[in-house]
């Protein structure tokens, strides 16, 4: 199925409003009330992201992120400690350089 871009702008508005919700869940009423947009738009949307593996309907009904998607988040994490211990690295050389 491709999806328009209306419908994939909001299917990432759907995603980042579940932010914050990863334990505890946000109902599709709250969503579709933080995006500005209709119940059964963000159920379809909903079922989107639950389909691409990125949220999951937790036990109380409510929604949140997946394992998945916070792999990528923490991913994202790792990728920029990396590059901040590289930075940190290089700089420790140049300082050893200047004091000799």
């Amino acid at each position: 199925m491709k999806t328009t871009s209306t419908s994939g702008s909001r299917v990432l508005r759907v995603l980042k409003a579940v932010k914050g919700y990863t334990l505890t869940g946000i109902s599709n009423s709250a969503i579709a009330e933080a995006i500005d947009d209709s119940p059964s738009n963000v159920s379809r949307a909903l079922s989107v992201l639950i389909e691409e593996g990125l949220v999951i309907k937790l036990d109380n009904g409510l929604f949140a992120h997946s394992t998945e998607m916070l792999r990528i988040a923490q991913a994202h994490a790792e990728h920029v400690a990396n590059l901040q211990n590289r930075i940190q690295e290089t700089n420790q050389r140049i300082m050893s350089g200047i004091s000799q």
